[in-house]
């Protein structure tokens, strides 16, 4: 089906006849659904143990991508989605809260993404396709910026990166300062009973129940669903949270390990495969008190409840999609943003989060609520992140290996999972190959944009046996200054200490054996390949460094 389908969306575009003018098949609706900070193997279906039961159907009936890579963070992974190129070359070269002095105002950083770039909404929007987006946004604070500028015909949007998920930050003059904005325009207020995952979820349900019902002439749909769950602060509806009382009293440790043993069960993890050795400031979880082991525990209790509801409200959205008859034509990508957050409020996050701790009420009685503020840290993180090397905020694995699958229309159903090295910027190029949109087009609209570089999965979604990425084809990466550079089997990664370190990334995916003493030439080879891929996109090495969880 995807075959004769895109045959005829190409014949179409070949001969200059607009596609949606006269195509007699239907072209498939798109929604891409995005969690934020999700763990690795949060999911039931990647290992976890947290009931995701709508998830874990949609990514078992498709294609499960166990070599999936985002940036480190949330805002350049969103940039690389919509633009279908690299982070420096879109204008998210770092995090705009975290633009250095040596980097302001220079090209790649402006902190939003930049105009000479066309976001996927913009291109399908020109393609015939109803857009619509409803979560957070993360790529400029300005009316020009906003999602409803940028393609999407009708959004509601939070412009920053993160919020109080019950609302209580929306109105300016008590002191808010998350901006929540629907078709551009500022709103300050929300709905009393307002809940991040389920108000995102809402939004959008009511944005899909605007359109005409399947088969009275409607226009196919791209949705944007961009969840803030389950990024800090930790708060969920108290309900969502008894569910897991007790849950996690034996501790980080033991999760970690029954998580891999699952993943390995699952087929998703290979035998045999060395996990990185976590590294915790505060040692193992014996190490711990017993009232600090009692706080850790709801801490993830809390976060569970997060995953859970969000789960819940996916549910509600494939749900409203299957009564208006427009499931079975609808591709669903999900993904996480970037690696677990490893983030710790009275440590490695204390500083940056002062003035979100301050007046913050964190005793255990009101933990999960509005008024407290809360992170799970290193511990629990790297359980999520397992069998990978360290969380968000590094260009390693356990940075930028982010859960994902796709499912839907005509997507095969495949055991195991896909281990091939793909790119969160290869998205873009992907719907839009799918939808019979022209990917390759540097004109939208009335503006002459750069291309996408991202690699469509069209052809390999018919058949695994076409490679996206050969042998030989180099991708490289930087944030925060740390960087890595991939090719092949090898990848080479530079934590932000400054040291480059050599992996076999296919038989050591857990990029446990530096291999830079046994690999030199190699190792020097990949050092240059990354030298120009800096070059080429204008990578800005930060003059400190900005994060480091």
């Amino acid at each position: 089906m995807i075959r004769r389908f895109l045959v005829l969306a190409l014949t179409l575009v070949t001969i200059g006849v607009p596609f949606s003018a006269t195509a007699t098949e239907r072209r498939p609706n798109f929604l891409v659904i995005v969690a934020d900070d999700l763990g690795y193997s949060d999911l039931g279906a990647f290992g976890g143990e947290i009931r995701t039961p709508h998830l874990d159907r949609l990514a078992l009936a498709g294609i499960r991508l166990a070599g999936f890579h985002t940036a480190p963070t949330c805002s350049p992974t969103r940039s690389m989605l919509l633009s279908g190129t690299d982070n420096h070359l879109a204008g998210l070269g770092t995090m705009a809260e975290m633009i250095r002095p040596n980097q302001k105002d220079q090209p790649g950083y402006e902190g939003y993404l930049r105009s000479d770039v066309a976001t996927l909404a913009e291109r399908l929007s020109a393609g015939g396709y109803q857009t619509l987006f409803s979560g957070k946004w993360h790529l400029g604070l300005t009316a020009e910026q906003d999602p409803h500028a940028r393609g999407f015909a009708r959004s509601f949007a939070l412009l920053q990166g993160g919020h109080n998920h019950f609302g209580t930050d929306a109105d300016p003059e008590k002191g808010g300062r998350a901006t929540y904005t629907e078709q551009g325009e500022r709103l300050t207020r929300l709905p009393q009973d307002f809940y991040s995952s389920d108000y995102f979820a809402t939004r959008l349900v009511d944005f899909l129940g605007e359109r005409p019902a399947a088969g009275q002439g409607e226009r196919p749909f791209f949705a944007y669903l961009a969840f803030t769950a389950p990024h800090w602060p930790l708060q969920a509806p108290p309900e969502d949270i008894a569910r897991y009382k007790g849950r996690y009293d034996e501790g980080f440790d033991v999760l970690r390990e029954r998580r891999l043993a699952r993943q390995r069960e699952l087929g998703i993890l290979a035998p045999g495969v060395a996990a990185h050795t976590p590294r915790n400031r505060d040692g193992s979880w014996d190490s711990l008190t017993a009232g600090q082991q009692r706080l850790a525990a709801r801490n993830m209790e809390i976060y569970a409840a997060m995953v859970d509801r969000l789960d819940q409200n996916v549910g509600r959205v494939i749900e409203a999609l299957r009564a208006a008859g427009e499931l079975d034509n609808t591709v669903i990508i999900f993904l996480a943003d970037n690696g677990a957050e490893a983030l710790d409020v009275e440590t490695t996050g204390a500083e940056m989060l002062a003035g979100a701790l301050k007046g913050a009420d964190n005793g255990f009685a009101n933990r999960g609520t509005a008024t407290s503020y809360l992170t799970y840290g290193a511990g629990w993180a790297q359980a999520a992140t397992a069998p990978s090397w360290l969380t968000k905020g590094y260009q390693s694995e356990g940075g930028t290996r982010a859960v994902a699958f796709v499912s839907g229309f005509d997507i095969p159903r495949r055991d195991g999972a896909a281990t091939e090295y793909q790119s969160v910027a290869d998205i873009a190029p992907t719907v839009l190959e799918l939808a019979g949109v022209d990917a390759t087009a540097t004109r939208v609209g009335d503006r002459t944009v750069r291309p996408i570089t991202g690699r469509s999965w069209a052809r390999w979604l018919r058949d695994p046996r076409v490679p996206v990425y050969g042998p030989d084809d180099g991708v490289g990466a930087e944030l925060f200054g740390s960087r890595a550079y991939r090719r092949g089997e090898w990848k080479l990664t530079d934590i932000g200490d400054g040291t480059w370190r050599l992996f076999n990334i296919a038989r050591d995916p857990g990029e446990t054996r530096d291999l830079s003493l046994a690999e030199p030439e190699r190792r020097t080879e990949l050092v240059e390949a990354w030298v120009s891929y800096a070059k080429t996109v204008g990578v800005i090495l930060p003059d400190s460094v900005p994060y480091r969880p």
